[in-house]
């Protein structure tokens, strides 16, 4: 039975029809303590969600929808390490990768942890020889470039993490990211670098990934332009991979390739040796606090009361408003330059988990699912997209996301951040009536007529919700704590929504067929099964290439 038919999500809708004609301002008068009754800290993390549309009663509905989803025994089979990835009959065990030895966890029967600390151990040796100028290039000069190649999850996590930990990265040591098929950014990359002292980290599980070989080729061929020697190739390139001998082909020693493993889904990767680029940046101490933040977050979840439980308390709001609030899309909004690639990777790992039209028995959903996630750092948000946020006529849920300490401290600037993201929570929330409204225009002394006029545009409504999660610094454990925070409160999603979380077969069919074009490319013509409009474009492609 799908989720919509239960008793438990028929008691939210009704519940939300009469939580809609209430204000959160009215909440907090009638609530002295509410802040205090809807907040919860965990893991160097507190969350303050009592800026959204509810009150106790909302929260046992939706903790009661939580059970009639069976999220205990679904978290339990996660740990377990059953295939709840089903389609593609995987386990999930991204928590092994961050447990650092402290929890027992298999794969069909075999103990997955020796393996894990192995390869941490020798990211550990090869990091340190790098960043201590042991690991020489191939004149002999130490490493000051490192280049990832890779995408998805192979870029976008690694990308975030060492941007968001720029702080306590080795000074000389600069750190490179090329994902993108437009040659325009390896160009623009290798333009500055010294083929001498770079280092390419090539990620890619099957080592066939089309973007990632095109790129990680065009960085070998430019490498040799300027070492002209094959062997270079040995002391330049390193692999993250499972494919031996296509990483022995491309030429890299195999002594120098980091293995995962199957059941590491690729947007649940960093926390594995796609996270070499990171431990490259902070060092392995930094990388294994990353990891224990992580693991810290994962014992809460698995072990904390789910009134209590932060990514289960998150899930249920973002269900609250996209399935009874009719909310298509959720905000993300970091103050903190550092964490300004958050949203994007945030989009990967809710939108190619939970965007979903199917539950994990293939049965069609007639509810809405993942919602649309998007976000850019305060304060730049503000003077983007926040008039739609407060004044728009869709409703968008938002994350504050905000270090209260900062590692540059530099006059005012932080006391001004912070104030501008607490107030822009609180105007979410409260809003401006007319009568505020009227007053504020009279202390202008403006003229009646163009009061009225201009009422009606200095009226907010108010009851926007969104969480706060503060910190009191961004560090590798804190920002190791916010991922899996984010990782868990999809799995959750997930589950009420009875989707598998871990596939992504929509991506898949776009490889394919971006595989047949470039055969029509190669062959200059087109075959019959290629659309009127995909064939006329293939061939004004030609026509602008060819003049």
């Amino acid at each position: 039975m799908l989720i919509n038919q239960t008793s438990a999500w028929k008691a939210l809708q009704a519940h939300w029809a009469s939580m809609a004609s209430r204000h959160m301002r009215d909440l907090f008068t009638a609530d002295a303590q509410r802040s205090q009754r809807f907040s919860l800290s965990a893991c160097g993390l507190h969350l303050d969600y009592s800026k959204n549309l509810v009150d106790r009663e909302t929260i046992r509905l939706l903790l009661a929808l939580a059970e009639t989803a069976d999220l205990a025994s679904w978290s339990q089979r996660l740990l377990a390490g059953d295939k709840v990835n089903s389609t593609e009959g995987r386990a999930v065990l991204h928590m092994a990768l961050r447990n650092l030895g402290y929890r027992h966890y298999a794969y069909e029967g075999r103990d997955v942890m020796p393996d894990i600390l192995s390869v941490l151990s020798r990211m550990r040796a090869f990091s340190d020889d790098v960043r201590s100028g042991r690991w020489l290039g191939y004149t002999g000069q130490p490493i000051t470039d490192i280049v990832s190649i890779g995408i998805g999850g192979s870029n976008l996590g690694p990308k975030m993490v060492c941007e968001a930990l720029q702080p306590y990265q080795q000074e000389g040591l600069r750190v490179h990211f090329v994902s993108n098929l437009d040659a325009s950014q390896i160009s623009q990359t290798l333009k500055l670098l010294n083929a001498a002292t770079t280092l390419f980290v090539i990620s890619s599980k099957t080592f066939t990934t089309q973007e990632t070989l095109t790129n990680a080729h065009s960085a070998r061929e430019w490498l040799l332009q300027q070492l002209y020697d094959e062997a270079a190739v040995k002391r330049h390139f390193v692999a993250v991979s499972t494919n031996r001998q296509a990483v022995a082909q491309f030429g890299i020693h195999t002594a120098n390739m980091f293995e995962f493993w199957d059941w590491v889904g690729g947007r649940y990767s960093l926390w594995s040796a796609i996270g070499l680029p990171i431990a490259l940046a902070i060092g392995m101490e930094g990388f294994e606090q990353l990891l224990f933040g992580a693991h810290e977050m994962d014992e809460h979840f698995v072990q904390a009361a789910p009134d209590a439980n932060m990514p289960v308390i998150l899930a249920l709001l973002g269900i609250w408003y996209i399935n009874f609030g009719a909310a298509h899309s959720h905000a993300v909004i970091p103050y903190s330059q550092h964490l300004a690639s958050l949203p994007a990777f945030l989009q990967q790992l809710d939108m190619e988990s939970n965007g979903k039209r199917v539950t994990r028995d293939g049965e069609s959903i007639d509810y809405a699912t993942g919602p649309v996630v998007w976000g850019q750092a305060g304060t730049d948000a503000q003077h983007s997209f926040f008039q739609l946020i407060h004044q728009g006529t869709c409703l968008t849920p938002c994350d504050f996301i905000l270090p209260l300490r900062t590692h540059y401290p530099l006059g005012k600037h932080h006391d001004q951040l912070v104030a501008n993201c607490l107030a822009q929570a609180q105007a979410l929330m409260r809003g401006r009536t007319e009568q505020e409204a009227l007053d504020e225009m009279r202390q202008a002394d403006l003229d009646e007529q163009s009061l009225q006029m201009l009422l009606p545009h200095r009226v907010f409504p108010g009851n926007r919700p969104s969480n706060m999660l503060v910190m009191d610094q961004l560090t590798p454990y804190t920002l190791g704590a916010l991922i899996a925070l984010y990782e868990h409160k999809v799995f959750v999603q997930g589950i009420i929504w009875g989707v598998d979380s871990f596939d992504q077969w929509g991506v898949e069919l776009g490889k394919r067929l971006a595989g047949h074009i470039l055969q029509n490319f190669n062959e200059l013509s087109c075959s019959p099964d290629v659309d009127s409009s995909t064939a006329a474009l293939i061939r004004r492609y030609h026509l602008a290439i060819e003049s």
